[in-house]
């Protein structure tokens, strides 16, 4: 049983592109209620009792941009690094897993917890921040995740439904995505040299729990997220995200 609290590191992504946004701005710096979109996250971290510190990252040509227009501008001061990240998800994690791995921290994460979640989803939570934080205490590896409201069908390669799982098990993935320090950053260092074989197998890797799941043998556990805790991904997003920030508290 944990006795003291572990460190807590939170790996933010703010790579992305606004293809699906129709916009030249990467959406994680487009503006919602006048803030830029990543500044939610980055201001979860920064008053959470939970996280220590905190890694963005970011576009390798973006990093003088957020270091002076977000960080600076806004006082991050849980954000110890603004790293580059890749061209998919994938690579921006595993960079950001080295950079732990190697121990680059100003306070090394070797035996604590990493929570990795995307800039684009604004929602985040203290209360979701404790679920997975004490889902990972107990479990080694957890995902942030709420339970299906719709019928959900499988369907073949042309389109048509060929299956329909039982709704009582079928979770929507969201993050935070919480593990282990040791075990995430090995088995992001275990994926770069699979990723080959990976792709002459058409397996594609969406998230950090499928890393997990298919290059370790640990179990993901599903801990409680929210229905609010949306993705930011069209243009009709940002409509219901400035719907969500006008509700009364």
């Amino acid at each position: 049983m944990e006795t003291q609290k572990k460190r807590c590191t939170a790996v933010i992504l703010a790579a992305g592109s606004g293809k699906r946004m129709h916009t030249a701005t990467a959406k994680q710096f487009m503006m919602l209620s006048g803030k830029p979109l990543v500044w939610y996250s980055l201001h979860a971290a920064e008053e959470s009792e939970i996280i220590d510190d905190c890694i963005l990252v970011t576009g390798e040509k973006d990093i003088p941009y957020v270091e002076r227009e977000i960080v600076e501008k806004y006082d991050f001061r849980k954000v110890t690094e603004v790293i580059a990240g890749g061209s998919e998800r994938y690579a921006s994690v595993c960079n950001a897993m080295r950079y732990i791995a190697e121990r680059r921290q100003p306070v090394p994460n070797e035996d604590g917890y990493v929570f990795i979640h995307d800039g684009a989803r604004p929602f985040l939570t203290e209360e979701i921040l404790r679920n997975t934080y004490e889902a990972v205490r107990q479990y080694g590896a957890c995902a942030a995740a709420v339970p299906s409201k719709d019928t959900v069908k499988i369907s073949d390669e042309h389109g048509f439904a060929v299956s329909t799982p039982d709704r009582r098990l079928v979770w929507n993935i969201q993050t935070p995505q919480v593990f282990e320090t040791q075990l995430i950053t090995a088995a992001y260092a275990k994926l770069e040299g699979e990723l080959p074989r990976f792709a002459k197998e058409g397996i594609i890797v969406t998230d950090d729990a499928g890393v997990v799941e298919l290059l370790t043998d640990h179990k993901v556990k599903l801990a409680l997220g929210s229905y609010e805790n949306i993705k930011i991904t069209t243009p009709e997003d940002i409509g219901t995200a400035e719907g969500f920030l006008r509700k009364p508290l």
